[in-house]
């Protein structure tokens, strides 16, 4: 699997696993809708009332995985990051990606609280279970260049 492929794979997917850690160290985990940049960042909606966002303020680190519900088709990411809340041009950036993949992320804009979260990666592993031998990339941030 190369970068382009892994970036074709995530892009595929509308939905991911996300997982964090609360305060009391209990991992808590939803599904979110994603979309993903050229640079292999997540960016996700959610309300600043919710665990995860709650969650992702006290510590930044979370993990996906991205893949694996489709009947038949078994090739996953595994996805390991750093989250931030983005503002001014950069938050714009990100808010045209996720309405790229999300035409109807413009319909929450007048949600009470609504916040956009970025991760950038630190560590990814594609598995895909559907070739005989099974295929499993690890990938660095280093290596997720188009």
């Amino acid at each position: 699997m190369d970068p382009k492929g892994l970036l074709d794979f995530m892009r595929g997917e509308r939905l991911a696993i996300e997982a964090s850690v609360s305060r009391s160290g209990a991992p808590q985990a939803a599904v979110v809708a994603i979309a993903v940049s050229d640079g292999f960042e997540i960016v996700f909606d959610t309300l600043a009332s919710t665990r995860k966002a709650q969650n992702l303020r006290q510590s930044s680190r979370v993990a996906f995985v991205i893949g694996g519900m489709t009947p038949g088709d078994e090739r996953t990411v595994q996805y390991e990051g750093i989250a931030d809340e983005p503002a001014g041009a950069e938050l714009e950036r990100l808010k045209g990606i996720y309405y790229a993949a999300h035409p109807d992320g413009p319909s929450r804009l007048s949600w009470p609280g609504l916040i956009y979260v970025r991760v950038r990666p630190t560590w990814v592993r594609y598995s895909n279970f559907n070739l005989t031998p099974s295929e499993i990339v690890e990938l660095r941030p280093e290596d997720l260049t188009l």
